[in-house]
């Protein structure tokens, strides 16, 4: 049965049942909001409705003036401004949306979005010499720049003036790079309240900024379809900020009429008058934008949410669904490479707190999403490296304990370059360094991860017996989205239940059970993955899951997801 821990979180039953009354809400939803750190009336009431007056005031963003009247004054004079995005789901939303709203101002304007294979990530001065070049004075970055010091040294001495918009962490050791600007809520001495926007949440901050000045608040609004795409897709944390603008961009989403972002959503399967969800944006359109960037050029999304032509804008949309599905075929390669070369000895995985893994021209596009998926895996840190001549690009993704940036920290000497977030970061290092990376990243990560902490973990948000899920609670429950890092779908535990009925197979890899409690009526569930799971017991479980709706010839039915099943014993309520 499950190795699983199962973390039920503790609920003050006096101060639910309070809130409950003051909301006028069930318990299950007055539970869940304490659970998620709205425990008074006025958080809650927040959380449940978003809206758009919640969003900060710009100006509390560290050097928001600065650049802001820098723009105003290249729009004023006809100067070109440069936009500088990165080549991911959040620096190409982000680019598209300084872009437009540029435009709008009436800004001349031009772009550039390096290419992940010839340029690499980050500011490069070659890219910059190019714009001076071309007679541009000013440029601003998206989702990129805050550890570019070298390339930013060489603007400032050719007469370039760079607005740096990012959310990366900086590099303490260095400070404050030598822009005109930076916009960053994570710099030193920024006391902006939200430090978790993405990078396309910096972009929208500055917009904002900007149609302030120019008494053009009303149109501010619109910028967030997709800055609510870049936010889910670059799987920052649901909660503040990034709550309000993904719920306002969700609800706008079905609504749409720039030509590129329609014609994505109908190659998506996301049609006209379809309710979206964070879930459509994680799986049907950021995966789609993403795999510009990951298998070819991603100035295309850029281009896609520029055009004002439907024709192009469709030809566009089919260029990038057909990258994914060449993504997703690459992606399977290189994963199981990756997983064959975790079991050998090389990589030493019984003994590893951080999994460092490295292959010969592995594609360096999918090797994140291979990163992401072994670490899922194994419930540890987890590196790949795709090892190209003398210089090895690679890509790391972390557990909720570890603080992977402050870990590759440690081992800075060794890099040619890093940079990233505490869960995520982006490494060049020399491939006769890799094997030394592992042993000092482990180092690292021994003195902070405990042996509980890379035991797979479920946490529980509220016991709920399965005679109390009803359409009603279903409802209820809709409330709480959009889910997603942050703000995850509850998961609940139902105790003593037995499996009705055999567990049938679904397809090659799921399991459809039907289960019943005590005194409920026999629900379906899906266990997703769950194939390998079909020797469990038929009496006396316990099962979290989490609540769906299945439709079926048009009716509507209840379905439970399993998440664990565990068999019932004397130490079950633990």
């Amino acid at each position: 049965m499950s190795a699983k821990r199962w973390i039920v979180q503790a609920q003050d039953a006096e101060h639910v049942v309070s809130l409950a009354q003051a909301l006028g809400v069930s318990s299950t939803i007055a539970a869940l909001l304490i659970s998620r750190g709205c425990a008074d009336e006025h958080a809650a009431r927040k959380f449940l409705k978003p809206a758009f007056d919640q969003l900060h005031d710009p100006y509390l963003m560290l050097g928001m003036s600065e650049a802001v009247t820098r723009l105003l004054r290249a729009i004023d004079q006809g100067e070109p401004i440069l936009v500088y995005g990165d080549y991911d789901v959040d620096g190409t939303t982000g680019t598209a949306v300084l872009l437009r709203a540029l435009n709008l101002l009436g800004a001349k304007t031009g772009f550039h979005v390096p290419h992940r294979f010839t340029e690499g990530y980050g500011i490069q001065t070659a890219a910059l010499q190019t714009a001076v070049a071309e007679g541009y004075k000013l440029a601003i970055s998206v989702d990129c720049g805050i550890r570019a010091h070298d390339p930013l040294y060489w603007a400032r001495d050719n007469g370039l003036d760079v607005i740096i918009t990012d959310h990366h962490l900086p590099d303490e050791g260095e400070g404050v790079p030598p822009a005109f600007a930076v916009l960053n809520p994570n710099q030193r001495g920024c006391k902006y309240p939200d430090k978790s926007l993405a990078g396309v949440g910096v972009a929208f901050k500055l917009v904002d900024a900007l149609f302030r000045e120019r008494g053009r608040e009303s149109q501010v609004h619109a910028f967030l379809k997709i800055v609510a795409i870049g936010t889910v897709a670059d799987v920052a944390q649901l909660t503040g900020e990034n709550r309000t603008i993904v719920a306002l961009g969700l609800k706008d989403l079905p609504k749409a009429t720039n030509p590129g972002l329609r014609a994505l959503m109908e190659v998506a399967g996301c049609g006209e008058g379809t309710t979206m969800t964070a879930y459509d944006i994680g799986f049907r359109l950021g995966p789609r934008i993403n795999a510009a960037g990951r298998m070819d050029a991603a100035r295309a999304v850029v281009e896609l949410f520029s055009t004002r032509e439907i024709r192009e804008a469709r030809r566009l949309a089919l260029h990038l669904d057909t990258r994914n599905r060449e993504r997703k075929e690459v992606q399977k390669q290189i994963l199981d490479l990756a997983i064959a070369e975790l079991e050998s000895a090389a990589a030493e995985p019984a003994n590893s707190y951080v999994a460092v893994i490295a292959g010969e021209g592995w594609h360096r596009g999918v090797i994140g999403i291979a990163a992401s998926k072994v670490a899922e895996r194994i419930n540890r840190p987890c590196v790949v490296f795709s090892i190209d001549g003398d210089i090895a690009h690679g890509s790391g993704r972390s557990i909720e304990p570890y603080h992977l940036l402050n870990g590759l920290t440690s081992c800075a000497d060794l890099f040619e370059k890093f940079g990233g977030h505490s869960h995520a970061a982006g490494i060049t290092i020399k491939p006769e360094r890799i094997v030394e990376l592992r042993r000092r990243l482990n180092e690292h990560a021994s003195g902070c991860l405990t042996t509980e902490d890379l035991q797979p973990c479920i946490r529980i948000d509220a016991e709920l017996p399965t005679q109390e899920i009803t359409f009603e609670l279903v409802g209820e429950l809709q409330t709480l989205e959009p889910h997603g890092a942050g703000n995850a779908r509850p998961v609940f535990v139902a105790r003593n239940l037995c499996i009705v009925s055999e567990p049938r197979l679904i397809g090659q890899r799921h399991l459809k059970l039907c289960v019943a409690g005590p005194k409920g009526r026999p629900l379906e569930a899906i266990w997703w993955n769950g194939a390998q799971q079909t020797s469990m017991v038929r009496n006396g479980i316990d099962m979290a899951y989490t609540i769906e709706t299945s439709n079926w010839t048009g009716e509507t039915f209840l379905q439970l997801s399993v998440q664990d099943v565990r068999e019932r014993t004397v130490n079950s309520e633990q």
